[in-house]
């Protein structure tokens, strides 16, 4: 006779996880939005649309990760602020479409669940929820002794937003002459760390994790207040890829852009990985942000007004570039 096994044995505890499951649907309540229709728990979630007020709605999509900052997290065992990066990768891409974020869901993967980690980076993304004003409508967390070494964790999330099929922004109106409008970033963002692993050891990031682990700006609500207010017609999240991939995604045929350098502050964490290591000014520019995280395309006349937006939420710009005509590319001068 065979000893009976259970799934327990097998390393998967599904009695704790749903005990850490009804001490978080509280929590996620509290990100409760118009449109909301129930609680985290069922098979699915609904979203009435209608409750928005927006006439002529179209729902915009995002999904997105946190990437190897995870790592640097773990070994920093501070697990609090990884949550509310994972809602601004995917926020922030909604808003670029000029959507404003209505719903969140998140898939937490590990190979045995941590209940302090589990719940703290769920606190950050209910954290996150509230600073973008949408709801956290639901998840997974998927428990798989073997997939992840021990104490490792992975992350996904999910943005729905809704924008007025008049109102979306898709960059067609840009025109040479108008201005590129740097928005700053808190750092690194989520994007570069497998570079930053490679510069920095353990010792050393653990040392500077309230540098590195400086959570993602949600720029849901500045944003969206300059756009409520001006005429924006371009908006990049400048990601993995930088300045050279991300704004061409946003121009017309026959525009380009120049980026003027030093024309904006470039924070500490860049100066401290350039002292420490040898790279291309141009490899800087591709895969970090350098201290933009988004940029908005405005009429010239519009900067000041977009400048004195954004600084009554406490966040600083510059411009720091303007669209030239040829071809759908990025020259930083």
């Amino acid at each position: 006779m065979t000893n009976r096994v259970t799934y327990k044995q097998a390393g998967v505890d599904i009695e704790k996880a749903d005990s850490l499951i009804d001490n978080i649907i509280k929590l996620a309540g509290t990100t409760r939005v118009k449109g909301s229709m129930d609680k985290i728990g069922g098979f699915s979630a609904f979203f009435d649309p209608a409750k928005t007020g927006i006439k002529d709605p179209l729902l915009v999509a995002s999904t997105d990760g946190v990437g190897t900052k995870l790592k640097v997290a773990i070994v920093s065992r501070k697990n609090d602020t990884v949550g509310i990066d994972l809602v601004a990768m995917c926020v922030n891409d909604c808003l670029c479409s000029g959507a404003r974020p209505i719903f969140f869901l998140d898939y937490f993967a590990t190979g045995r669940l941590n209940g302090k980690i589990w719940t703290d980076v769920l606190k950050g993304i209910v954290n996150g929820c509230k600073q973008a004003g949408c709801a956290l409508i639901g998840g997974e967390t998927a428990e798989m002794p073997g997939m992840y070494e021990k104490g490792d964790y992975d992350l996904a999330g999910f943005s729905v937003g809704i924008v007025d099929r008049k109102k979306v922004i898709d960059g067609r109106n840009i025109k040479p002459g108008d201005i590129v409008l740097g928005i700053a970033s808190s750092g690194f963002h989520s994007n570069g760390y497998s570079l930053v692993r490679k510069v920095f050891n353990e010792k050393e990031l653990r040392e500077n994790a309230g540098l590195f682990l400086k959570p993602t700006y949600i720029y849901v609500k500045p944003v969206m207040d300059v756009i409520e207010k001006l005429e924006v017609k371009g908006i990049a999240h400048i990601t993995g890829g930088g300045f050279y991939e991300n704004i061409p995604r946003i121009l017309p045929k026959k525009c380009g852009v120049v980026i003027r350098r030093g024309s904006w502050v470039i924070p500490k964490v860049y100066r401290m990985i350039t002292d420490k290591a040898d790279i291309a000014e141009r490899e800087l520019y591709r895969t970090f942000n350098m201290g933009v995280g988004m940029v908005l395309i405005l009429k010239k006349k519009d900067a000041r007004k977009a400048g004195k937006i954004l600084a009554g939420h406490r966040l600083k710009s510059w411009v720091i570039g303007e669209v030239v005509r040829g071809e759908r590319e990025v020259e930083i001068l």
